[in-house]
């Protein structure tokens, strides 16, 4: 019996199929393939806009409340922001009350970028679901801000 697999469609997972965690993270790899693809944004990698769209909607928010709301490491979290200061999206201040703490804005170059970004972003999120109807959308991320206890605000 030849067993040997030609194409995509014949692999089986099995019960993964109907596991969570690993339909998310598949989600999770076609997204990126998709954004990283001739149709998505150039200017910059998701985690960079997400953290510069984050801190837009909550000037002088403390690092250490967006890396958690955003689930990045402090290692990672740290770096990403020294590159962000670095390349002028960013400033950081400690303030006088609590020396440890950093509290991150965006300086007007920052606020240029996210803004350009944030039309290519969008608008590019308004096709990356198109094996789903505009229902089904709305469903998946509905149950996905459920999951991960996000609600929808109004920071636009």
């Amino acid at each position: 019996m030849d067993l040997s697999l030609r194409s995509i469609d014949q692999v089986k997972v099995g019960s993964l199929a109907g596991s969570l965690g690993f339909l998310l993270r598949l989600a999770q790899l076609r997204a990126f393939e998709d954004f990283f693809s001739d149709r998505g944004p150039r200017d910059l990698k998701p985690g960079e806009f997400s953290v510069l769209w984050v801190i837009a909607c909550n000037p002088g928010i403390r690092q250490s409340a967006l890396g958690q709301r955003l689930m990045i490491k402090r290692a990672h979290m740290t770096k990403l922001v020294r590159v962000l200061e670095e390349q002028g999206f960013v400033s950081r201040r400690i303030p006088d009350a609590d020396r440890r703490a950093v509290e991150l804005t965006l300086t007007e170059a920052g606020r240029d970028a996210v803004e350009t970004a944030a039309a290519a972003f969008f608008a590019y999120e308004e096709t990356t679901g198109a094996p789903l109807s505009k229902g089904e959308q709305a469903q998946l991320i509905a149950l996905l801000q459920r999951y991960v206890g996000l609600e929808e605000d109004t920071c636009r």
